[in-house]
């Protein structure tokens, strides 16, 4: 998508005004039970979440892996083969980009191929997906394309929302952090965080998980302190295991507004408790979460 189309969609998506009940009606209750008001810590994914740098990153992987499958004429159909990596993409969301080059080279070894190296699947996705936003990341750089317009709709006031409750905030990202760090400076949310973490070189010592984990060991907190907002599977299940809160995003990025069923689904399947479509509801989220309102609708 060239940048001044996207740039077109998402200054519409962050200027829709929104009336109270609009905000509640975009709120979807999934688990009412969930302990409310003692929320200390909050853990944000970032692309997808807050960022819409990297929108359509999936569109980029998804044709990658694919084409590298059918390159081992096995017989299967690309249709078939789409499913497959479609599925695999939805469930490793939100993971290390490695570990789904990774995934790639499992399926290529069960075909009965001979798999490259997974660090060279990483570097051909990263290469493709730069053509993808580089002219995103100009933009921004030049000022051509303001932060607020690469934004999911609403996270700044979400941000400063949660500031005033003070929260400490924490960025936990599956792509390398050099890039985390650099897009977060560019849509101008890094100032937020306490700390912005993403993927590493050595790859085993990191992941939400040990991030997460970490994070409630240092502060001496319950689970129940967490509250964590992703599109992704890895951080949803992350934080429930732990028993935070988890906010599914299921935002429909290309629509620009609205939720995705597709998204909402997994999402809900990965245990969220709420499920939103961006943060135009961040009023009324962020007073039902701390337990200032009792219900949303």
């Amino acid at each position: 998508m060239a940048a001044d189309t996207f740039k077109q969609r998402i200054l519409k998506e962050n200027t829709l005004g929104m009336t109270p009940a609009d905000q509640r009606s975009s709120i979807e209750i999934i688990n009412p039970e969930i302990k409310r008001g003692c929320i200390k810590h909050v853990l944000f994914d970032f692309d997808g979440t807050i960022s819409l740098i990297r929108e359509g990153w999936q569109q980029v992987m998804i044709p990658m892996l694919v084409r590298r499958l059918l390159e081992l004429k096995t017989g299967e159909t690309e249709q078939q083969l789409h499913a497959i990596v479609e599925d695999f993409v939805a469930e490793t969301t939100g993971k290390q980009t490695i570990y789904q080059m990774i995934g790639l080279a499992d399926m290529i070894r069960d075909r009965g191929g001979n798999p490259e190296d997974p660090l060279v699947y990483k570097k051909e996705y990263l290469d493709l997906l730069w053509d993808r936003i580089k002219d995103r990341i100009e933009a921004l750089k030049t000022g051509k394309v303001q932060p607020e317009q690469m934004v999911v709709r609403g996270s700044y006031r979400l941000l400063d929302l949660l500031k005033a409750r003070g929260v400490r905030m924490y960025v936990a990202s599956g792509t390398d952090e050099p890039f985390v760090k650099n897009e977060s400076a560019l849509v101008k949310v890094n100032h937020y965080f306490d700390g912005i973490y993403g993927a590493q070189d050595d790859y085993k010592k990191h992941s939400k998980k040990i991030v997460i984990e970490r994070l409630l060991r240092e502060n001496q907190v319950p689970g129940e302190s967490l509250l964590t907002f992703g599109d992704g599977y890895v951080e949803i299940e992350n934080t429930k295991e732990v028993g935070g809160i988890a906010v599914g995003l299921a935002t429909n990025e290309q629509a620009g507004e609205g939720i995705d069923e597709w998204k909402r689904e997994r999402l809900i399947k990965a245990g969220a408790d709420i499920i939103i479509p961006e943060f135009s509801c961040a009023e009324t989220l962020i007073d039902y979460l701390f337990g200032d309102i009792d219900r949303v609708d």
